[in-house]
């Protein structure tokens, strides 16, 4: 939200310093995030008056002026401009001056062979507008010498601050006048508001049909007016807060919206057929927008319409068939209240952002509609002329008077601040608050809540005003208080399992990433669908809460390629909204190269279903699961690569998936090549175990035994692994796969599986005939299976 200080004083009387206002406006909750001067940029501009304009003996489109500075002699000044002519008056550069608008400084040099001494400036050289066909003609009274922000009254502060969603009323400079005037820095100037008396019947029709979207709508026509040219203060001030001025009309309701958080709209009334209707759109029509976009509406939003077309998307954006241009005579001044949550749903579906959604989204004041029209129709023939007609209000305007009950020792309680209560009075009342003290004693005041604070709703709120009146900088720092002796650790076990993992996949090279927990529904639907949707998120895309971790990483590694990344290690730690609740889970992603290329190795190689199986494990070693006992089934999500991909078990209990994104999803994503990735549950862990005792290493050696097995190719490997493992539970320490063959020798349809056998002596050193005995059980183990050996 911009406004210039010029701006400000209009509803605040003040002699308070630029410093001064932005520190009151920080501490009562109103961040300013900028102050800029256009005085600081332009202050070495001044005005100039030619004398005469020659033409150029080497340029037909060139002039040479001989230009009065008001430091005595005239000087030299080389001109390209069309409109520069002997007699008028513009804005000049000296050398040595920095002009903004075109990046350079200026400086005495010879153009086409004659001397040029500075410059004379267009709008766009200063950056005050897009114009550039011509140099900056000033009216004739302007003072030759004088600094031409000072003449022009630019020299105006201009403050920048962020408006919370909940602070709707400083939307508009009378909004934040009145928290300054509530906060000490100067007084409220009263606005009074004359109805404007009509000097004919309204002649066009106004209705609602969808009151549940536009619950009042008033209107008036004034007819004559003069769409001209704004007046000069109008256009500064639009300027000065990034508006561009089109027109009176135009640039009238432009002031309103930033004046006084009252967005309006004026239709020309000769491209109207009859009369105008609130309504919802149906489905199929369309309205081409004042942004030049054609936008297809359905019955879910509310349009203004007469009886031929829609003119309007409601609260949002006008239509530009409508719109007023400089032939515009008799003008329709639009002044409605639309719903909030109408407009949010609107203004979504679209991909609109405007002015006027962001006020009515917000929620503007309803029982400022018919003052706002007045104020509008007031402007209207102050600026354009004309007759106006009687105004017609069609609906009812909400209602929205209500009372909070509030006991000033409540703001000691929440805020630890110790406000006198006849000062809290004060602030509630400068703030529109009105109170009402109820009996005697410690009996809670009725508070009513302005028609401009749909915020409030409870003590808690008033509470809020009356601390950031007071100033927030003032709520004491104030540490809790603590047993003696060492605090015991705070850290929840899942907790103390996240930091570990952390530090296991940093270790392992993984960079850790923090991506929304929003997301475009169409993400959300290629991992099983959202099973909640916001339903006022930040923008259309950030919709959807999502279901896996996994769509926030693959848009991250998509970014970081991008780039020219070539491989992408990444994971999260996070939330997983799913319909009977929130899951804590783990995500690790692999994309671009696996390995770099080496002379020793050879090309890149690309991540595979391994790669992602050996990063979970490594994940589950690391939180304390049995990775001996995990087993691996096929996963159930369509989102994985079928057959390169798989999930560990523990029992019934699912920890992980992992394998290959499925290239559908990944593409569409935008990251290419193959995707390994992992999803880690961390609330189906089992609990940890007891840390274990000191490490006592085995005095005896242990050996190991080869054994090559012919399988059916069908068998997964960790069938037999298991098997084999489980034949002796004493001496078999572990059990590894070392060689996988198919071809000559071996049977068609029939696997060679080579497995490693560790056995670890217990008591004492194996003998021949001990080893003997546990080969036997583990053939017989594998022979279960129709594992045969291999000859």
């Amino acid at each position: 939200m911009k406004f210039t200080l010029t701006w400000l004083k209009d509803h605040l009387g003040t002699a308070a310093s630029v410093d001064e206002i932005a520190a009151a406006l920080t501490n009562c909750g109103l961040e300013v995030e900028a102050i800029e001067n256009p005085a600081e940029a332009l202050g070495a501009f001044t005005v100039a008056h030619v004398l005469s304009a020659e033409r150029h003996p080497q340029a037909d489109k060139l002039q040479v002026l001989s230009v009065d500075i008001g430091t005595g002699a005239p000087v030299q000044v080389v001109c390209g401009a069309p409109n520069a002519r002997a007699g008028m008056k513009g804005v000049f550069g000296a050398p040595g001056t920095f002009v903004p608008g075109s990046g350079i400084t200026l400086k005495v040099a010879a153009i086409r062979g004659v001397e040029s001494s500075g410059m004379m400036c267009s709008m766009r050289e200063l950056e005050l507008s897009d114009e550039h066909d011509g140099i900056i003609a000033l009216a004739d009274d302007a003072p030759v010498g004088a600094r031409y922000v000072d003449w022009a009254g630019m020299n105006d502060p201009v403050f920048d601050i962020a408006i919370t969603p909940n602070r709707q009323e400083c939307l508009g400079v009378l909004g934040i006048a009145r928290d300054l005037a509530a906060a000490g820095i100067g007084t409220l100037k009263t606005r009074t508001i004359a109805p404007v008396a009509g000097a004919f019947p309204m002649p066009r029709p106004i209705t609602i049909e969808d009151a549940a979207g536009c619950p009042a709508f008033a209107a008036r026509i004034v007819r004559g007016v003069s769409n001209g040219v704004s007046p000069e203060w109008l256009q500064r001030r639009l300027r000065a807060v990034g508006l561009r001025p089109i027109s009176a009309l135009v640039d009238i309701t432009n002031f309103l919206s930033i004046d006084s958080g009252r967005p309006l709209h004026v239709y020309d009334v000769a491209k109207l057929t009859g009369g105008l209707t609130a309504r919802r759109a149906r489905t199929g029509e369309t309205v081409l927008a004042l942004n030049g976009k054609t936008y297809a509406l359905d019955d879910s939003m509310t349009v203004i319409a007469d009886d031929a077309q829609v003119h309007d998307i409601g609260g949002i954006m006008g239509g530009e068939h409508s719109g007023c241009s400089e032939t515009t005579t008799d003008v329709l001044i639009e002044a409605a209240y639309f719903t909030p949550e109408r407009i949010g749903t609107t203004g979504r579906a679209l991909g609109i952002n405007s002015d006027a959604r962001a006020r009515f989204e917000r929620g503007v004041d309803p029982l400022f509609v018919v003052p706002g029209l007045e104020l509008a129709t007031r402007m209207v023939l102050d600026l354009c002329g004309g007759q106006a007609s009687e105004m017609v209000v069609a609906g009812t305007i909400p209602d929205t008077a209500r009372s909070v009950a509030y006991r000033p020792a409540r703001v000691l309680g929440l805020a630890g601040l110790d406000v006198a209560a006849n000062e809290q009075e004060a602030i509630l009342t400068r703030l529109g608050f009105g109170v009402t003290h109820t009996g005697t004693g410690g009996q809670p005041w009725q508070v009513s809540v302005p028609s401009w604070r749909r915020d409030v709703d409870g003590e808690a709120d008033l509470v809020e005003e009356v601390v950031r009146i007071h100033g927030l900088d003032k709520v004491p720092a104030t540490p809790l208080s603590r047993a003696a002796g060492v605090a015991a650790p705070t850290a929840t076990p899942l907790q103390r399992s996240q930091r570990r993992l952390r530090r296991v996949l940093a270790a392992r090279g993984h960079d850790e990433a923090i991506t929304w927990s929003f997301l475009p529904p169409a993400d959300a639907d290629a991992f099983g669908g959202a099973a909640f949707s916001l339903a006022n998120p930040i923008s259309a895309d950030m919709a959807a809460m999502r279901p896996s971790l996994l769509p926030g990483l693959l848009s991250a590694a998509a970014r970081t390629m991008d780039r020219g990344t070539a491989s992408v290690r990444l994971f999260e730690l996070g939330q997983r909204y799913l319909a009977d609740g929130e899951r804590p889970t783990a995500a690790i992603l692999l994309a671009g190269e696996a390995r770099g290329r080496d002379w020793r190795s050879g090309p890149a190689t690309k991540p595979d279903a391994y790669d992602a199986k050996a990063e979970a494990l490594a994940a589950l070693a690391a939180l304390g699961a049995p990775v001996q006992r995990l087993q691996v089934a096929p996963t159930a999500h369509g989102w994985w690569h079928p057959g390169r991909a798989g999930r560990l078990v523990l029992g019934k209990a699912v920890l992980a998936d992992f394998g290959i994104i499925h290239p559908r999803i990944s593409a569409r994503m935008g990251v290419k090549g193959p995707v390994a990735a992992v999803e880690l549950y961390l609330d189906a862990l089992p609990p940890r175990s007891r840390k274990p005792g000191a490490y006592a290493p085995n005095p005896l050696l242990p050996l190991s035994r080869d054994f090559a097995f012919v399988v059916d190719e069908n068998l997964p490997a960790d069938s037999l692994l298991r098997a084999v493992a489980g034949a002796d539970k004493v001496l078999i320490a572990g059990v590894s796969l070392f060689d996988r063959y198919s071809g000559p020798g071996v049977a068609p349809g029939k696997l060679s599986l080579a497995v490693a056998v560790a056995l670890q002596p217990t008591a004492a050193t194996l003998t021949e005939a001990e080893i003997e005995a546990v080969s036997a059980k583990v053939v017989a183990a594998a022979a279960k299976l129709g594992a045969t050996l291999r000859n």
